[in-house]
């Protein structure tokens, strides 16, 4: 169906954080374990500023290309444009569907662990498996994948924004305080110790970090904006930069400084050990999971946008209404499939970490950290002795080489990890 153009820009910014302040940020002190606490810092702080850059300038070439006369609502559409090559639509749709899918699975996967976590305390030796709770999962998102157009999320992504808010702090709360207590566990930052081994889990560890801070439908969600748009997306981007630098901070320092080089890829886990007591209080712990739960829904939501607009540019009638019986059907169809066929991969394969890190280096990389420059220096031209220039170029090299050897070293672990593993299995594998 067609978009909806009558946001402002805190509507922007309500989709802005929601598609970035997710629960993949209780995954940074296991980012971090891979690199340490000055490459830790060094890195969140660098992809913080290259994203928050990036969009910025992709934000501009929109605005450009609007006056032009040519609004482009969709990336792949803006990429073909400005690039001239018809190949270059088909290569971000690729990598548009490779993010929105494994980040559809993601949700559905970490929605599934919440549930099997808060099943697990109230009763303790129940029979249900992951997959059963992944299931549930499945069909909540089913029933809420019927809401029509990217615009009629913006109630739920201001929900999702305090939510984000909510959790994070409870979640540092819960760190300090097992931190603190008589029963804090060892402390232990050193890294792997042979030298091929850092190396690969510092790339993938940059991997996850781009997976947290990657967008990959800005056009998209600027498309939701009424016209002009103009001006409109720098003030979601700060809105939402905002959140980040409250949250990401927070969740990495407190996360790390308790668990060290033991932190899971959900650091929830770790506060909820298999064996002996929680590490902090149970009702703070459960009240966290609630809320990353709620999130984890509007998070499935916002990425699956893409696919469905993919799915019904051909099955929709245009010139009949978005609740016609011509496309409500195909449309409850076509999303009721994609959303099973995310939540069946999700339980089969329940690599979250591996799958967190495969997207960042594959998807998130070349889509929200080379692109956007290439596209600005296509579109603006700028001189070869200017410091944009240099400095584009420089991001689109440096990227290019972390986005190959991410996917290299995320792609080995994962296929280590796979080794040791069985199809449908009761656990999530780091």
């Amino acid at each position: 169906m067609g978009m909806i153009m009558v946001g402002t820009w805190w509507h922007a910014g309500f989709h802005l954080t929601t598609a970035i302040v997710g629960p993949t940020l209780l995954t940074l002190p296991y980012a971090f374990r891979g690199l340490g606490w000055v490459l830790g810092f060094i890195c969140l702080t660098v992809m913080g500023v290259v994203t928050f850059y990036s969009y910025y300038l992709m934000s501009l070439v929109l605005d450009h290309c609007e006056k032009a006369g040519r609004r482009h609502i969709r990336f792949r559409e803006l990429a073909a444009d400005v690039l001239g090559s018809g190949w270059m639509f088909y290569f971000v749709i690729f990598i548009q569907t490779a993010i929105n899918t494994g980040i559809s699975i993601g949700a559905i996967l970490l929605a599934g662990e919440c549930i099997q976590i808060m099943y697990s305390n109230l009763s303790p030796d129940g029979s249900l498996k992951l997959y059963h709770f992944i299931a549930m999962a499945t069909v909540v998102m089913i029933l809420l994948s019927q809401f029509p157009t990217f615009h009629s999320l913006r109630h739920i992504n201001l929900c999702s924004l305090f939510l984000s808010l909510a959790y994070t702090f409870l979640v540092v709360g819960a760190c300090i305080y097992a931190g603190t207590s008589k029963n804090a566990p060892s402390r232990d930052y050193s890294l792997e110790a042979s030298e091929s081994s850092r190396l690969f889990s510092a790339f993938t560890s940059i991997s996850i970090i781009a997976a947290i801070f990657g967008i990959g439908i800005l056009p998209e969600i600027q498309a939701t904006v009424a016209p002009p748009a103009t001006g409109k997306m720098v003030k979601g981007l700060i809105m939402c930069y905002s959140v980040i630098f409250l949250t990401f901070y927070s969740a990495a320092v407190s996360g790390y400084w308790v668990f060290g080089n033991k932190s899971n890829s959900m650091i929830l886990k770790s506060l909820m050990p298999d064996e002996g007591p929680s590490l902090a209080p149970v009702w703070v712990l459960g009240l966290a999971i609630a809320f990353v739960l709620l999130q984890l829904f509007a998070i499935g939501l916002i990425y699956s946008q893409v696919a469905y607009e993919i799915m019904e540019k051909k099955s929709a009638d245009v010139k009949q209404g978005i609740f016609s019986k011509r496309n409500l059907i195909p449309r409850i169809i076509l999303r009721s499939l994609y959303v099973i066929f995310c939540g069946f991969f999700a339980a089969m394969l329940p690599f979250f970490g591996d799958v967190s890190a495969v997207v960042g280096a594959i998807g998130f990389i070349p889509l929200d950290f080379v692109l956007p420059m290439l596209l600005y220096n296509m579109t603006f031209k700028p001189r070869r002795s200017s410091f944009a220039y240099w400095i584009n170029n420089s991001i689109i090299i440096v990227f290019t080489i972390v986005g190959l050897l991410g996917a290299f070293s995320s792609v080995r672990k994962l296929v280590l990890d796979a080794k040791e593993f069985k199809i449908f299995s009761d656990d999530v594998v780091d």
